[in-house]
């Protein structure tokens, strides 16, 4: 029983934005998908760096001191303790890496937190 996880299939396996969808595990981290859209909300992670690899699109990452623009096939991590809002203009579709039980907003918390360790 040995197959890759096919990330094109994952993501047509859902149409929501903002839902973190988990789709493996390695150790105690969790690789996750998501598509967004809009804006999100600010927040930090106190204790964990948040991994942003952008499948497809263009992925804003606004800092209080300025911002990065994150496109297909490319990676950004945001250190612990560093508040941001990620944004996209148009649909993006993205893999976060994070440990297990980090909730997507932090501790902001708010109607934009996703249920957590949802698996697709």
């Amino acid at each position: 029983m040995h197959s890759p996880i096919n990330l094109e299939n994952k993501f047509s396996l859902f149409d929501e934005h903002w839902k973190p969808k988990v789709i493996t595990e390695m150790n105690d981290y969790q690789f996750k998908i998501v598509k967004i859209k809009g804006d999100f909300v600010w927040h930090s992670h106190i204790d964990t760096d948040e991994a942003f690899i952008v499948i497809d699109g263009v992925l804003r990452i606004d800092f209080r001191d300025g911002h990065v623009l994150v496109k297909s096939g490319e990676i950004y991590v945001v250190s612990k303790g560093v508040e941001h809002k990620t944004s996209a203009e148009s649909e993006v579709k993205l893999m976060m890496i994070e440990p297990r039980g980090v909730l997507n907003t932090g501790h902001e918390g708010g109607e934009r937190t996703a249920e957590n360790d949802v698996w697709i």
